[in-house]
This record gives structure tokens, sequence and C-alpha cells, in this order.
């Protein structure tokens, strides 16, 4: 099988992991696996791009033999440790923690104002880029017309 032939790729790992979260029972069926694989590998550059990230933070990552995923009647199934690693690679804290108020703070009835939060890109940027890059690539077009004739 293709599939299973690839999973020595830590990318791929991580693709894995990332589609089963995405399903509510964390378990998809080989057929759905493959699908979804298809079409995240022909989406482009980001996903390539966010693999690659997510699995840098974890080199030694195997899904199999570190029990984050199951081979479970025809399809493999996401674990609960694989749902915590996957929430590590990605930064993100497993629940919100709730803030704590100390006597003082609930006398005054003040809380600190929390951390500020970077900024994400703007779909506008990327809106940009795209524009910039069809351009070059009209430009391009044009100049091997030219060169052609």
């Amino acid at each position: 099988m293709a599939l299973i032939s690839l999973g020595r790729s830590v990318n791929f790992q991580v693709t894995v992991l990332k589609i089963l979260v995405s399903y509510p029972d964390g378990f998809a069926v080989m057929e759905d696996l493959k699908r979804d694989m298809a079409i995240l590998a022909t989406s482009g550059r980001d996903w390539a791009d966010r693999t690659k990230r997510l699995a840098a933070r974890a080199p030694g990552l195997d899904i199999f033999s570190q029990g984050l995923v199951e081979r479970i009647s025809g399809g493999w199934m996401i674990t609960a440790k694989g749902r915590d690693v996957l929430e590590l690679m990605e930064g993100r804290p497993a629940a919100p923690e709730p803030i704590q108020m100390t006597s003082a703070d609930e006398a005054t009835g003040s809380v600190s104002a929390p951390a500020p939060v970077p900024p994400l890109r703007q779909p506008a940027d990327r809106a940009k880029r795209r524009r910039e890059r069809r351009e070059r690539r009209r430009e391009a077009r044009e100049r091997a017309r030219a060169n052609a004739s």
C-alpha cells in the first residue's frame, strides 16, 4: 500500500495526525485518509511549510511505535496521547487556564491585562503576494512570446 510506504517521513506522520484529529472521533478509514492526503499533498506550499515547521518540533516522531495512532479495522485512529503530542507541536495549551483572583484583586475587582498577542499575517498580505506572482508570470509569458517571434 503506497500510503504506508510513505510512513517513515515525519511530514507524512504530522499530516496523518492533522487529518485524524479533524475527524470527530479521530478515526478515518483508509480510503478517507488517502483522499485527504491527496488533497493536502496537492494544496501547495502552505501545507508543506506548515508540516515542516511542526515536524521540526518533533524530530523523532513515530506515530505507531509511540502509540499516537492505532490501526483499527480498516482505518487509523488518533489516541489521546496523539492529540496531546499534536497540541504540543502546535504550541497550543491543552485547556485554557482559569484566572485566579487574589483577595486584593477581588476587593478592587481588578484583573491584570493579558499579554499582547502577536498579530497574524493579514489576508491582504497574501492577496498582494498573489497579485505580484500573477503579474510576474504574465510578464514572463509576454517575454517568452516576444522571444519566440
